[in-house]
């Protein structure tokens, strides 16, 4: 596909990860910022979800839409390793963008999930668990989930893959993912990835009088705005999502104006600790 005139305003697609894209709220903003000035924003007709982060199907996809460049979410490393080496502009919103020559932007919460466990442990708890995507799982654990790993590794704790398990991503394999684990042995600290599965857990905990935090604790690993309205609020990661917004906008002025720009972007995070967490029970 060849690139248009880049003094021109840019046709930008964005390949969202799902339907229900758990970033739809930064991406709304962006998107809106983006039209602000002047560029042409839109939504393809599939997700990377709908194209199985394969990369043919990616490629092909790629090829037949008219865009001059492209923001992926949560992209897998080998669709953004493709994008890499291909000569349309592209920008990592999150996903697996550690080590890949892309333009890219996401939160560095290595150091946070390091403070969480460490936190954690520091309150008996031993059977602790980190709900992730496929793709933050494997091939090998993302840069996230390894710090997690490691941390726990450096505790008192046995890891296996109790802690970091393999699960079918629909809501039924979620559901059965969580009954397994809540069957015999149960966690005694969940760390769930996206606010809409950490719903989820609270809604399968509740239906069960599995309490928060007195039978299990609860830590979700992105911001969401609904937590503002908690009192005390949820245990989460959190971190400027401006800074996020600006980063996008700054690559697209960039590549509007002909210049390259793949400069990768960690912006700080912090832990709040809200009211679910609590003491593991003996």
């Amino acid at each position: 596909m060849c690139i248009r005139d880049r003094s021109h305003p840019l046709r930008v697609a964005i390949l969202c990860y799902e339907r229900m894209d758990p970033s739809i709220g930064i991406m709304v903003e962006i998107r809106h910022q983006l039209a602000e000035a002047g560029h042409a924003p839109f939504y393809p007709t599939k997700t990377l979800r709908d194209l199985g982060m394969d990369v043919k199907r990616v490629a092909r996809f790629v090829e037949r839409t008219d865009a001059d460049a492209w923001l992926l979410v949560a992209a897998s490393r080998e669709v953004l390793e493709w994008f890499a080496s291909h000569p349309l502009p592209a920008f990592a919103l999150f996903g697996r963008r550690h080590q890949v020559d892309i333009a890219s932007v996401g939160p560095d919460t290595s150091p946070t999930i390091v403070e969480i466990v460490r936190h954690l442990i520091s309150l008996n708890h031993q059977r602790i668990v980190m709900l992730s995507r496929r793709e933050r799982r494997l091939p090998e654990p993302a840069q996230f989930e390894r710090s997690f790993l490691t941390e726990l590794e450096s505790g008192p704790t046995t890891v296996g893959p109790f802690n970091l398990p393999d699960w079918d991503e629909t809501k039924e394999g979620f559901r059965s993912l969580l009954e397994a684990l809540f069957h015999l042995t149960p966690p005694s600290a969940l760390i769930v990835h996206e606010a809409p599965h950490f719903i989820a857990v609270l809604r399968f905990l509740a239906k069960r009088g599995i309490r928060v935090p007195e039978d299990v604790s609860l830590i979700c690993t992105d911001p969401d705005p609904s937590f503002a309205w908690c009192d005390p609020p949820m245990a989460h990661i959190t971190w400027d999502v401006e800074k996020v917004s600006r980063r996008v906008m700054r690559w697209a002025a960039n590549v509007s104006r002909g210049k390259e720009d793949r400069r990768q972007t960690s912006i700080k995070a912090g832990f709040v600790a809200g009211d679910t967490i609590g003491k593991a029970r003996p």
